[in-house]
């Protein structure tokens, strides 16, 4: 009873929001609603005092759930709940040619998964407030409706008694031996070193999983760091140095995604630079060809249609379930606690009050402060550089508020939508393709000019985009925004990727740009404010050929990328990438920093005092979209802007970065209030959602006759359900497939032949609910009972929102972002930072 309470609640707390649903702007100023918002950092332990006393009003970090429980009794505080926080265990699959590693063995990493007991972990340590996950989709992806049969038949489970066997047999066949209940290799014990987080709820996970190791047989060295330096030990550092063999890995989501391209491939991919190797130059590397070749495609839109989409999709999670390199646990429901007097909140299903709406709209009325609390403001791996770094969560939920996107994630139906670009898409596939004009132009590397195409150069696509709500504002310091901003980035992707001495010094990020580089076909500039851009890439929604195609983003001026660039690549004073940084022992350019902002000034007073200017960049087909005496009142512009904040953050979006303290782990944005900045409070308000749900299940099952079991649905648009009946004697599927609507309810008919295989008890019956307008999936697993003959009256029931996998004797059969590598250097990469190390 107690577990079916704890996840009857979890329904509950899901499904209905507890702040109001009305929203009236404060004032109709261009820029955000309130003025000014400070941001402190609150240990866990002290963020409830802080908000019981009015000190804070949201805490954006998540807490531990015994602090959120207590804290729901103040009736002066509401949370804001999604499924936003995913955990994982990566296991380094590296060979060790001094020693021995035996998660190098496939075997021993597929025996990991029995090891993991993610209900004990939903249970008991967060109280029915997770889900548990076996693959990188969870419960309440969109995605998931089309493929959770595959995975639950992978049959994951809590076995410590098959994962012994299956452990024994791979080590004994690579010449390990067990003495005195400890698994040795040669004379020497075979440690596992275990990177275990300290901050939440993962130190508990690391502790009962590294138990579970010692239980196995290995010798488990249990290393606690907090998050920069467990960041620094795994994912800066060669696998094969053997600093660590797991680590428990935390993600943060900042966007909703209904049709996934990206996390299949920052999650399985080596390609994408976020499997063990990270991508970089003299790592080894940790490959897999099919998941590279099939989660291109996926990225890359190489499919003739949904169907086949969704073939590929499911190839590469079997690939990447039975490689088992990252070990998933489950997805934490994220509980945001808000002022009760705060006003308007978006309840983004993947982020909650982490979205991109929050900050942009949120207010206590009569007040024009907002006071937001954090568990770090800022830490030695929170990064602010535009190419390789804004990470972390700690740095891009601030950021969000700082620079406006030029297309975002619709918090309700997943799908890329205008924000401060609008574009009309034309293609020709998935099989045709469109002539690319004589006059479109790529930038060339090697001749480092921007030069013309091809002739019969060719594409899938055509994106026009129109920038004027960007080239009718300006940056926070003044400047206007111009398409001399839009070139420098187009250039500035190019160049790191395929110049020889760039692309050597930031090997992670060339590599893994050049494969969607290859993509573009070419651009053309129309007008001061539209840019039309061809690719090769299709999608049966048009919106994401534009998210795909968009290479601008907003992001930073032109002239602090090239002091950038400056500072990384021709000084050699910094490096963009965290890897590069391990590699060549210099710091990450971090604009925030009192260091680092020193070296700004140093490069734009050079640039001033030399009259820099970079024509080649800016000179397109014969015309110059900026001069000598343009660049140098930009960088006088900058300069003076370091001068005044100390900072060198320079965006567009509706606050502007005034104060940044590490030391005292403070930060303090300031509304940009602009006359051309284009958005008013309200512009960004969307409320809340009816979400799809699972209301009723009722129904018998008898056997030897034809069955039906009854689902009550609710929720916004056309909602379907997808199912799946198992026998949980055997683990054996007896029916699946899609309900049928009769009447405004789901019908799951089960034929006599299949009920006559029965025998007297119950029958397993999984369902996922799901819309067309909203992305996210509702999954509940109930038993229903099976008898032997008809009754007279059958009790409705209540489901509960967790997915029950039963053991079966056979293994798993199905054979099931580096963040920073494209982060910042692609625009199109948008999707690929959905999720954010935390």
């Amino acid at each position: 009873m107690m577990k079916q309470a704890l996840f009857l609640t979890l329904a509950v707390l899901l499904l209905a929001p507890a702040y109001a649903q009305q929203y009236t702007p404060p004032h109709d100023k261009p820029g955000p609603a309130v003025e000014t918002i400070r941001v402190r950092a609150y240990a866990e332990e002290v963020a409830p005092q802080a908000l019981e006393r009015g000190d804070m009003d949201l805490y954006l970090y998540s807490m531990r759930v015994a602090r959120l429980q207590a804290l729901e009794r103040d009736p002066n505080i509401v949370m804001v709940r999604a499924p936003s926080l995913l955990l994982s265990l990566i296991l380094n699959p590296a060979p060790d040619q001094r020693g021995f590693n035996p998660f190098s063995l496939k075997e021993v990493r597929q025996a990991f998964q029995y090891l993991v007991n993610r209900d004990f972990v939903v249970r008991e340590l967060y109280r029915g407030l997770a889900s548990p996950m076996t693959s990188h989709l969870t419960p309440y992806d969109y995605d998931y409706a089309l493929f959770f049969q595959q995975i639950l038949e992978a049959g994951i489970r809590y076995d410590p008694e098959y994962a012994n066997r299956l452990i024994t047999n791979a080590l004994t066949a690579a010449g390990a031996a067990k003495r005195d209940g400890k698994w040795v290799y040669g004379d020497r014990p075979i440690t596992v070193k275990f990177v275990i987080r300290t901050e939440d709820e993962r130190r508990e996970i690391g502790d009962l999983v590294a138990s579970e190791l010692e239980k196995a047989g290995f010798t488990v060295e249990r290393i606690y760091l907090p998050f920069a330096q467990a960041i620094a030990r795994v994912y800066t550092t060669d696998p094969q140095e053997f600093q660590w063999h797991v680590y428990t890995e935390g993600w943060g989501r900042g966007a909703l995604e209904k049709y996934d391209t990206s996390s299949v491939n920052q999650f399985c991919a080596p390609w994408l630079g976020n499997m063990p190797g990270w991508q970089e130059f003299g790592f080894w590397q940790y490959s897999n060809q099919l998941l590279d070749d099939v989660g291109q495609k996926i990225f890359k839109g190489q499919y003739s249609g949904r169907d086949e989409r969704n073939r590929l999709y499911l190839q590469a999670l079997r690939e990447c379930v039975s490689e088992s390199v990252r070990v998933w646990v489950a997805v934490v429901l994220q509980s945001t606690p808000v002022s009760r007097r705060m006003a308007g909140i978006t309840e983004d299903l993947a982020a909650g009050a982490r979205g991109l709406w929050t900050l942009r709209e949120v207010h206590i009325p009569g007040r024009d402060v907002l006071n937001v609390g954090h568990l770090w403001v800022w830490t030695p791996r929170t990064v602010w550089n535009p190419v390789g770094g804004l990470g972390d969560v700690y740095s891009s939920d601030l950021w969000r508020a700082v620079s406006d996107p030029a297309i975002a994630r619709h918090p309700f139906t997943g799908l890329p939508i205008p924000f401060r670009a609008k574009y009309t898409v034309e293609t020709a596939g998935p099989t045709g393709t469109i002539p690319v004009p004589s006059d479109a132009f790529v930038w060339d590397a090697k001749t480092k000019a921007w030069t013309n195409v091809a002739s019969g150069t060719r594409a899938i696509s055509k994106v026009v985009f129109d920038y004027s709500q960007y080239t009718s504002s300006k940056w926070h310091h003044g400047i206007p925004i111009t398409m001399a901003d839009v070139l420098y980035r187009i250039y500035q992707t190019y160049d790191l990727a395929y110049d020889d001495v760039k692309s050597r010094i930031e090997f992670a990020i060339a590599f893994t740009s050049r494969p969607i580089l290859e993509t573009f076909k070419g651009f053309r500039i129309l007008d001061q404010n539209r840019l039309e851009v061809y690719v090769d890439y299709w999608n049966f929604e048009p919106d994401y050929i534009a998210e795909y195609a968009e290479v601008f983003g907003g992001g930073m001026p032109w002239e602090l990328l090239a002091v950038g660039d400056d500072l990384v690549f021709t000084r050699r004073l910094a490096t963009y990438s965290d890897t590069a940084s391990a590699r060549f022992r210099l710091d990450q350019l971090n604009l925030v920093l009192r260091e680092h902002v020193s070296l700004v000034r140093l490069s734009l007073t050079d640039f001033i005092s030399k009259n820099y200017f970079p024509a080649n960049v800016f000179t397109v087909g014969g015309r110059s979209y900026e001069n000598q005496q343009g660049a140098v009142a930009r960088y006088r512009a900058l300069l003076n802007w370091v001068n005044t904040n100390n900072l060198a953050v320079v965006s567009n979006g509706p606050f502007y970065l005034a104060v940044f303290d590490p030391a005292s782990q403070y930060a303090e944005l300031r509304a940009f209030r602009d006359p051309s900045y284009p958005f008013k409070p309200g512009k960004w308000y969307f409320g809340t959602v009816d979400k799809p749900r699972l209301q009723k299940l009722e129904g018998a099952v008898v056997i030897g006759s034809d069955s039906k079991i009854a689902l009550n649905t609710a929720g916004r648009g056309a909602v379907s359900v997808s199912y799946v009946v198992r026998d949980p004697a055997t683990g054996r599927v007896v029916d699946s497939g899609v309900g049928r609507a009769v009447g405004g309810v789901f019908e799951i008919s089960l034929t006599a032949a299949k009920t006559s295989q029965l025998s007297p008890g119950f029958v397993e019956i999984t369902a996922v609910v799901y819309s067309d307008e909203v992305a996210q999936a509702f999954s509940v697993t109930e038993r229903v009972e099976v008898r032997r003959t008809a009754a007279t009256e059958t009790r409705p029931t209540t489901p509960r929102t967790t997915v029950v996998q039963t053991p079966v004797e056979q293994p798993a059969q199905l054979p099931l972002g580096l963040i920073i590598a494209v982060a910042g250097v692609l625009a199109v990469a948008v999707a690929v930072f959905i999720l954010r190390r935390r």
